[in-house]
């Protein structure tokens, strides 16, 4: 370390050593002072206010020497118990010991002499005056460092806060923690009436959610800061319309499960997004992970670049693996995450492995090298109307990649296929191909010794490539929304959601299981729309194009024969799913025509001659 850097650090040492220094003495005094002005009071009082100066003297000196017996059980309770904080609950309970136990000794010590300098209620009286007085000081300084750590008025946003339950006091004390903070909290609404008039850390709850406009002109806040924990949607958009009319901006505080891994900061709040306005119930705060069985494993996932893949990196990284391989063949995929994870993306380290799944010896020679003992699979092509008009590459990285990843995977102790809610009797070239990875799963699970399953899921809201992405697009640039039908429906998921369910079929899924999540009810498509529109700063058309080949109007999550069994959670339900042998897929051929490579891929599934011909004439099939 350069010498000037150790003179800076030495000398900040220093400073904060003699600040220190002088706080304490000065605290010192103060109560060195509280308990002789204390006895001169009780005594004083004792002889109705007609005090000599001998009498005056005398209470003066026992003060002192209170204050020193004080100073010195204070040293041993600070050696036995710690420092507490300045001002806390905490060191308000050891100075009322501390000025107790003074007390009493200054008392018993009176009580045993004949010619006692001061009366006996001295002590007591006085050593209760003293008390008042310390405690005073102390909440002098302590109101005064709260003060000057309060985000300056002038430069930050006044708002309100909307719910003041944990999240919101924690959120309240953030704010007014940060000398150079956002936000500047001036008032609060919460819908409890055992809250109202309640003052946090002088902040005020001033209604519930019928008052907003009224505290918004009442304190002049700019902004309205949305912290209820775990709400449901029509609140948050009755709260939003009716900050919005006033005026005043909208933030949220994300939900409490987003956070479980931090205390609540300022920089939390957020603007609202889609997902909160859906109006669905999110499940993921009632699925509980077991990282134990993660901790300390040397795991795999593919597709590691990909929305899926990446938030599975974030949740398995929090359960320190003993390593995780990262492995994707887009270079900047794996550049984006390793900066999301580390803060740095110098892509040199073993943890990163740049592969394509149609590589097929690459992926051998990998896991060889590597041994992973838990693999994720969420490698995979996914756009369906893509994978309509190129069916053969659905067959070269859906379906032999993954039939390439399981072969090398055949000594791993768990496996963990990602599929998705088209697999359930499906009527596209990518339910067609995730169904086959499923059966090709099974398949593995009844020749290898480790435990192979799947999971299944619906659309993942904000990934690459998904309708809310898309819809966000077309009403930044201005351009109609595009809706394929205004009945169509999907079952939609958060990525926290969809990587939380992936991590408890590693712990609870069976051999050759499918497990799907229970995802509630499906949303509309034009709903959806509708109320992103509603957030744009202009108005925008819908344009209805038609479903296109390949999509259903409403899907499933359970085909055709799947019974709904949930043996070990109420929300997940075990799908058992048929066995295909790896040969049948090898005698596919990804340069044939189109149609016949779709026929090829039905007929694997099982799926009927008249399905096929009516999915690829367009024609919608209705669930």
């Amino acid at each position: 370390m350069p010498p000037e850097v150790q003179r800076v650090q030495r000398t900040g040492s220093t400073t904060g050593w003699v600040r220190a220094s002088r706080r304490t003495a000065t605290f010192l005094a103060a109560d060195a002072l509280a308990w002789v002005g204390g006895f001169i009071v009780a005594a004083w009082t004792r002889y109705e206010q007609s005090l000599t100066a001998d009498q005056a003297i005398n209470a003066a000196v026992l003060g002192g020497a209170a204050a020193v017996l004080h100073v010195g059980v204070s040293a041993v309770r600070r050696i036995r118990a710690g420092r507490q904080p300045l001002g806390s609950l905490e060191e308000v309970r050891g100075i009322a010991g501390t000025t107790a136990f003074t007390a009493a000794i200054v008392l018993v010590v009176l009580l045993s002499l004949d010619d006692r300098p001061a009366p006996a209620s001295t002590p007591v009286v006085g050593g209760a005056l003293a008390l008042l007085l310390m405690l005073s000081i102390r909440f002098l300084y302590r109101h005064q460092r709260d003060r000057a750590m309060r985000p300056d008025a002038r430069s930050a946003t006044p708002v309100l806060l909307f719910g003041l339950g944990e999240a919101g006091q924690g959120l309240v004390r953030a704010m007014l923690s940060d000398p150079k903070g956002r936000y500047l909290p001036v008032g609060a609404l919460d819908d409890d009436p055992d809250k109202r008039d309640l003052r946090i850390a002088g902040v005020r709850v001033l209604g519930g959610r019928h008052d907003v406009a009224d505290a918004i002109r009442r304190t002049g806040a700019t902004a309205l800061i949305f912290s209820v924990a775990n709400a449901d949607a029509t609140l948050i958009r009755q709260m939003r319309e009716a900050t919005l009319q006033t005026g005043a901006a909208f933030k949220i505080l994300p939900p409490v499960r987003d956070l479980v891994d931090h205390r609540i900061t300022v920089s939390d709040v957020r603007d609202v997004q889609i997902s909160d306005l859906l109006g669905r119930r999110q499940v993921v705060g009632d699925l509980t992970v077991d990282h134990n069985g993660l901790t300390g494993r040397r795991i795999l996932v593919t597709g590691a670049g990909g929305s899926i893949g990446s938030e599975l990196c974030r949740q398995i990284m929090r359960a320190n693996p003993g390593e995780l391989m990262m492995l994707d063949r887009d270079e900047s995929a794996l550049h984006s995450l390793q900066m999301s994870l580390t803060g740095r993306a110098l892509l040199d380290g073993p943890e990163l492995i740049l592969a394509d799944l149609r590589d097929d010896e690459g992926i051998r020679r990998i896991m060889r090298e590597r041994r992973p003992e838990i693999v994720f699979h969420a490698a995979a092509l996914k756009h369906l109307t893509l994978l309509e008009r190129h069916p053969g590459e659905a067959v070269k990285t859906n379906v032999w990649g993954t039939l390439s990843v399981l072969d090398a995977c055949r000594d791993v102790a768990r496996f963990v296929n990602i599929s998705t809610d088209k697999a359930a009797d499906p009527i596209s070239v990518l339910g067609y191909s995730k169904r086959i990875t499923e059966m090709l799963t099974a398949h593995a699970a009844a020749t290898y010794p480790g435990t192979f399953l799947s999971v299944r899921f619906g659309n993942v809201l904000s990934s690459r490539g998904s309708v809310v992405t898309a819809f966000q697009r077309q009403i930044e640039a201005g351009q109609p929304v595009t809706v394929t039908h205004p009945d169509v429906t999907r079952y939609l998921m958060t990525v926290q959601e969809a990587v939380h369910l992936v991590l408890q079929a590693a712990s609870i899924g069976r051999d050759g299981e499918a497990l799907v999540l229970d995802m509630g009810e499906p949303v509309r498509i034009d709903d959806l729309a509708r109320r992103m529109i509603a957030q744009a700063t202009r108005p925008v058309p819908i344009v209805y194009t038609g479903l296109r080949p390949g999509e259903k109007l409403h899907e499933d999550l359970l085909g055709h024969g799947e019974s709904d069994h949930r043996p070990l959670h109420p929300l997940i339900s075990h799908v058992t799913v048929p066995v295909l042998d790896p040969l049948e897929v090898s005698g596919l051929d990804p340069f044939d025509e189109p149609e016949k490579i779709v026929e090829q891929l039905a007929r694997l599934c099982g799926s009927l001659p008249s399905t096929v011909s009516r999915h690829r004439a367009g024609i919608p099939l209705a669930r």
